[in-house]
């Protein structure tokens, strides 16, 4: 019998996942062309860092801003690549404001895998849109997460936000 699409099997399959080799934030900028970019869920590219779909997102729109240093530790970031960093994140809010426009927003950075990091050897912030009312009993009783927009809508959404 095959298994319903709301079962809390779900979440613990993609806990449990085999993750790729080497590290997603390095490999998945290292291809380029917009082919790419859309199958990597790439929506910008900056010099020192660039913007990225969360493939597991809490909410539409969620995406994450990383460096194009391989490094786990903000403080070790350069000047510059810092700079670039908060940039990038400042741009990335501007476009998640005009694609969404969310009544809130939640900004993360989780440093390391006690603190919640799923890829602890990539600094990245997460930018969540929010809403009133945007939670509901999904994870609570089903241990699933429900997401009204496919990711490939949500990664043409932000390509033109970001371009405009």
């Amino acid at each position: 019998m095959e298994k319903p699409l709301w079962a809390p099997w779900r979440m613990a399959f993609i806990q449990e996942a085999p993750r790729p080799g080497g590290c997603i934030f390095c490999d998945f900028p290292a291809e380029e062309g917009e082919e790419a970019d859309r199958r990597n869920l790439i929506v910008h590219r900056g010099a020192t860092a660039f913007t990225i779909l969360n493939r597991y997102p809490y909410n539409s729109g969620h995406l994450m801003v990383v460096p194009r240093a391989h490094l786990a530790a903000l403080e070790a970031l350069p000047p510059a690549d810092f700079a670039g960093l908060h940039d990038e994140l400042r741009r990335a809010i501007e476009a998640v404001t005009r694609a969404y426009r969310p009544e809130g927003m939640n900004l993360g950075m989780n440093l390391g895998r006690p603190a919640g990091a799923g890829i602890a050897d990539h600094l990245h912030w997460h930018v969540v849109p929010r809403w009133g009312g945007d939670t509901n009993f999904m994870p609570v009783i089903g241990d699933l997460r429900v997401v009204p927009e496919a990711l490939d809508a949500a990664w043409a959404r932000l390509r033109v936000a970001f371009a405009g």
